[in-house]
């Protein structure tokens, strides 16, 4: 399954970061949250979806602790995209 993770917004420190975007799986986009301790690319992501998104997960055939699973470690490996403007430098470890 491939899902790709666009990040809208970094808010707090290298040490912990609250981060909203949104991923897209076969050309449906949805809306995520998460929590970065230790630094994206660093220790610990914990992202949520809405009960909304879970329920067009499920009812696309996903499995929706699948789906969050592939969106943590996009994010722990670095594997999204910035908007313009955002250096990865100014919440993570290069």
């Amino acid at each position: 399954m491939e899902i790709a993770v666009f990040i809208n917004n970094v808010k707090g420190t290298t040490m912990a970061a609250k981060i909203t975007g949104t991923f897209t799986i076969s050309n449906n986009t949805f809306k995520f949250s998460a929590i970065a301790f230790g630094r994206i690319g660093g220790h610990n992501i914990g992202a949520k979806i809405s009960k909304t998104t879970e329920k067009a997960l499920q009812k696309l055939g996903y499995d929706v602790n699948e789906v969050i699973d592939i969106l943590q470690r996009n994010l722990v490996s670095g594997n999204i995209t910035l908007p313009e403007g955002l250096s990865r430098e100014s919440f993570a470890d290069s």
